[in-house]
């Protein structure tokens, strides 16, 4: 039978975005009570539209930055999953000033906040470009390198206040290492889309993709299904070597960029047999990126029960179903 967290307080910070609004869409599903803080700086209000009549869900509409915003939304919870941030590395090269600001003075207001109000335990969106330039394949949870942009700096520090905050003032604290999630509701526009569905988009418009670098670098491309799974089993999480960890939340299988493209061309040719005839454009490769990266995921097992149910093609499948009803 599934494991999911039922009849608790939930705050999901950051839920109007792509992560955020999957959780609180399987939270409520599940008989909880759901908050949610966000200032709709990235995150989407149409993301969260069904659930604004809901009898057990709330809106927040405050900043992490404001230390009065986030008391005010822990209070009276038991959980925190901390999806709030700003994402993308071009974004942080551009403006590492706001991404630090956000993704470390934010973080720490919440997780000071959530001391504060007695939240149980705070779980937090960790990410895999905490790895850096570490050589190794399959990323292993204790062996990182040095970040190699300043967003991948931001979720590291995180990581190191988790850390601290749970041995200074006794918070359990779970930190997930997302691995290139992608999945309904993940936006396609604007500068910083990722690639999944940039790619779909322009295939949607029968225009090429641009693929950066020649299409051999490759990631651990992970379907929501399985990140919405990982927070559940973190909130359930009960055995002491379980807690105040951190866990690679992924598949565990790799794919290149000019598979990945060949992968969605293929399934969005069953819309469309128009789009099957497009070729992607190869431009130059982007700053701040790795090459290679693969998740283990044996952590997550062993500790949490994580199994995963979507590999990259199951994914890609509903994400475009999702996509083509969509946009």
């Amino acid at each position: 039978m599934e494991r999911v967290i039922k009849n608790k307080k939930i705050l999901v910070t950051g839920g109007a975005g792509f992560i955020g609004s999957n959780l609180i869409e399987s939270f409520l599903s599940c008989g909880n009570q759901v908050s949610c803080l966000d200032n709709f700086s990235t995150g989407k209000r149409e993301n969260l539209k069904e659930y604004m009549d809901h009898p057990d869900f709330r809106l927040l509409e405050g900043d992490i930055r404001n230390y009065n915003d986030c008391l005010e939304a822990v209070s009276d919870t038991d959980i925190v999953f901390h999806q709030a941030a700003l994402g993308s590395v071009p974004r942080s090269i551009k403006d590492p000033v706001t991404s630090t600001d956000v993704n470390i003075g934010g973080f720490v207001k919440m997780l000071f906040a959530s001391k504060e109000a007695g939240v149980k335990r705070f779980i937090y969106a960790a990410s895999s470009s905490t790895y850096g330039d570490h050589p190794g394949l399959p990323k292993v949870e204790d062996r990182t390198g040095k970040p190699l942009s300043p967003y991948g700096i931001t979720k590291y520090v995180d990581e190191l206040f988790a850390a601290n905050f749970a041995s200074t003032y006794n918070i359990e604290v779970i930190g997930l290492r997302y691995f290139n999630v992608f999945g309904r509701r993940q936006d396609p526009h604007g500068a910083y889309a990722a690639v999944i569905p940039l790619f779909v988009k322009k295939l949607m418009n029968h225009e090429a993709p641009v693929v950066n670098g020649n299409g051999s670098f490759s990631r651990d491309f992970t379907y929501i299904d399985n990140v919405i799974q990982a927070n559940h089993l973190a909130a359930l999480a009960d055995r002491q070597e379980a807690i105040n960890q951190v866990y690679n939340v992924a598949h565990g299988e790799r794919t290149d960029l000019n598979t990945l493209f060949e992968l969605i061309r293929d399934i969005a040719g069953r819309y469309d047999r128009r789009v099957l005839e497009i070729k992607p454009v190869y431009g130059p490769e982007r700053a701040g990126d790795i090459p290679h990266s693969l998740a283990s995921i044996e952590k997550a097992k062993n500790l949490l029960g994580y199994s995963p149910t979507h590999n990259v093609k199951k994914g890609l499948e509903e994400a475009l179903e999702w996509y083509w009803e969509n946009l």
